[in-house]
């Protein structure tokens, strides 16, 4: 039997609210557009999430924001394109 296939998910929690990224963000490009924004009095960032859903978010000097990774079983629907939302309340798969 072929073991599962995995992943990476990175968590950003920001001021207590929690989002998993969609695959093909890339974290350390992020976390640079993050840091400008904090540099320019703040404005919004935006970043797609599992779902392939777009979040925007305002950032600045008060915004705290954490990291972490974990490998996860494979999602062959969080492709990163959120052209193609999936989930929600609805999705009980």
């Amino acid at each position: 039997m072929d073991a599962p296939q995995t992943m990476v998910r990175t968590e950003m929690a920001i001021n207590g609210g929690t989002f998993l990224l969609a695959q093909g963000q890339d974290v350390e490009v992020l976390k640079r557009r993050i840091v400008d924004a904090v540099r320019t009095d703040g404005q919004f960032v935006e970043f797609v999430v599992v779902g392939n859903r777009q979040v925007s978010v305002l950032f600045s000097e008060t915004t705290q924001v954490t990291f972490s990774v974990e490998t996860v079983q494979f999602d062959p629907r969080d492709t990163g394109d959120d052209t193609e939302p999936f989930g929600g309340a609805f999705d009980l798969l």
